[in-house]
């Protein structure tokens, strides 16, 4: 778990002017910039996320999640006549969902009908903050390719941008309420330019939900409740890694929630192996003083302030991480990077 008990929250803030917030994807997607931090000699390099193959071996294997994000985010109108938007995080069992639920008077016994599906829905409970416990009148999963929308994030003020530019060029199984942004730098060009240089592509799912990209508000990082995911490791992606480990090679974890998959396999794993097949939810909450066990490099975007997402960062740079990545962070905007989703990204070797 890290040295939880000597964090602070306010340790993992920074100031960022709005004018560093990426509103607009880069195109093509493996144009982006990528900032390599070479931790063996504590170098900051400047290159395009392209040119990751430069900085790979045959034999090296990079981790990738495929989930892919579904169109959770529903207009409804209340009988009155009221707006309420539902932006829909995990399915709980039959046509019952945990959403966060946007409009007044949203509590238990509440009624609304959903715009384009015929159908409504009533909550069931409150869940915390403005989550509900939601029924709908019937299966909401088949309608959703026709009335959802792609939820983007909230700083991202460029509602227009098609749905499918925050997907990953691999996304393959749905259950994310957001994207894993640091696959959304790479190209079918670019994954295929890796594999023919020898380098492994392995397939992990983690489903993200809305708290991954959320600030922890409390004073100190023990105190916060960190969030369960649904992830995956197979068999064949298991085997892959143990054995690209076994010769000598990198396993290279392209954004947080794969890192997140490859350590709590990790955690599973017997003395001889480096990683166990398995599938259920995780709770790791990687901090300062995590050992890692199953990740050797780290492609990831730049994070937003008091995030888990940095704090994770912050371990993998190693002991003095926390100030290496606000001084890194310092140089990104000095420089000119683009933060956040649509963000540029960052190697860390």
């Amino acid at each position: 778990m890290g040295e939880l008990h000597s964090l602070r929250t306010d340790d993992f803030d920074y100031h960022i002017p709005p004018k560093f917030v990426a509103q607009i994807p880069i195109e093509p997607r493996d144009k982006a910039r990528m900032m390599v931090w070479q931790r063996d000699v504590n170098g900051i390099a400047h290159r395009q996320v392209a040119d990751i193959g430069s900085y790979l071996n045959p034999g090296d294997a990079i981790a990738l999640n495929d989930t892919r994000v579904f169109a959770g985010r529903l207009r409804a109108n209340k009988s009155t006549g009221g707006r309420v938007e539902l932006l829909l995080l995990r399915r709980m069992g039959g046509r019952t969902w945990e959403a966060m639920v946007r409009g007044r008077g949203m509590g238990p016994g509440a009624r609304v009908e959903i715009e384009g599906g015929g159908l409504s829905a009533r909550i069931l409970a409150h869940a915390g903050g403005s989550r509900r416990v939601v029924m709908f009148s019937h299966s909401i999963s088949p309608l959703l390719h026709e009335i959802g929308e792609t939820p983007l994030p909230p700083y991202v003020k460029n509602k227009v941008i098609d749905g499918e530019r925050y997907q990953t060029v691999y996304a393959a199984v749905d259950g994310s309420a957001a994207a894993p942004t640091a696959g959304l730098h790479f190209t079918s060009r670019l994954l295929s330019e890796l594999r023919a240089k020898g380098v492994k592509i392995v397939m992990v799912t983690l489903h993200i939900g809305i708290d991954t990209f959320g600030p922890v508000v409390t004073e100190t990082v023990i105190d916060h409740p960190i969030h369960s995911e649904w992830c995956c490791l197979d068999e064949t992606a298991a085997e892959t890694i143990n054995s690209v480990r076994n010769g000598g090679g990198r396993v290279v974890a392209v954004g947080t929630t794969t890192v997140r998959v490859l350590e709590t396999a990790a955690r599973a794993a017997g003395a001889s192996e480096v990683v166990s097949p398995g599938c259920g939810y995780t709770d790791v909450f990687i901090t300062p003083g995590h050992r890692f066990r199953a990740v050797d490099a780290l492609l990831t975007n730049f994070h937003l302030p008091r995030s888990t997402l940095l704090m994770l960062v912050a371990a993998f740079l190693g002991a003095n991480g926390r100030a290496q990545i606000l001084d890194a962070y310092r140089v990104a905007m000095r420089t000119g990077y683009r933060f956040f989703s649509f963000g540029d990204a960052m190697l860390i070797l």
